[in-house]
């Protein structure tokens, strides 16, 4: 039956009409056009960095800023291929995408990854949900649940009030937008204390939004927060 279904439905890449061996694969030349994040890397934020992969190393952002997470990882940098798959998935309905983007993040996390770790996607304000109709870094956080066998808890965090698109903003004007903005579901409260969060979004760009979230999960007793993203915009990109 599978190999009629292919016969009749042959798996197209992910990202233009190529034929591929596999569903939910990229082609070759797609893949070449995806700038995956390899070798040794930022271990706050995932840029990647000239070194041995052995190494801790930090970029100069992250130097400069200073993380209230532990760890951070990216699967991918924010440009070529990776621009259109990310946009596709947050504003084309390309919910699809999310399964594949799951397995590049769960790559990515590795080092991230512990037994009892809760999973759980940054939020979106309900009036962008509701125009949105789903948040991307939720599909996103419960694909990598799914495939690292972690509980996911979706609600975990909520925007108290609408920030508004960050596009545009200079860093300072980043953080100051997010200061206070996201809050710990007061169901989840309890069973937060002594756990440890692995955060996940679509994109970092400055990190605020990330440090919004990861200071609400710190203020409502979890341990240790990381986080992983599926793409980084970095000043090389």
């Amino acid at each position: 039956m599978q190999a009629l279904l292919r016969l009749i439905y042959p798996s197209q890449c992910l990202s233009c009409d190529a034929l591929v061996e596999s569903d939910f694969g990229l082609c070759g030349q797609c893949w070449r056009d995806t700038p995956f994040i390899s070798g040794l890397v930022c271990d706050s934020c995932g840029t990647p960095l000239p070194g041995d992969p052995g190494e801790v190393a930090h970029c100069d952002d992250c130097l400069a800023i200073g993380r209230p997470w532990a760890q951070g990882r990216a699967a991918m940098l924010y440009r070529d291929n990776a621009r259109d798959l990310v946009l596709s998935l947050k504003h084309a309905d390309r919910t699809d995408l999310a399964r594949p983007a799951g397995a590049w993040l769960f790559r990515a996390a590795a080092p991230l990854l512990r037994a009892g770790t809760i999973v759980a996607p940054v939020p979106l304000h309900w009036l962008r949900l509701f125009r949105r109709r789903y948040n991307q870094s939720a599909l996103l956080s419960q694909a990598l649940a799914r495939r690292a066998g972690l509980d996911h808890i979706p609600d975990l965090l909520t925007r108290a009030r609408n920030t508004g698109s960050q596009d545009g903003r200079d860093r300072d004007d980043r953080f100051r937008n997010m200061s206070g903005a996201i809050r710990v579901h007061p169901r989840h409260k309890p069973g937060l204390h002594g756990k440890e969060v692995l955060l996940i979004d679509d994109v970092m760009t400055s990190g605020a939004t990330l440090a919004a979230a990861t200071e609400a999960c710190l203020a409502s007793g979890a341990s240790r927060v990381t986080v992983c993203v599926l793409a980084r915009v970095a000043k090389d990109a």
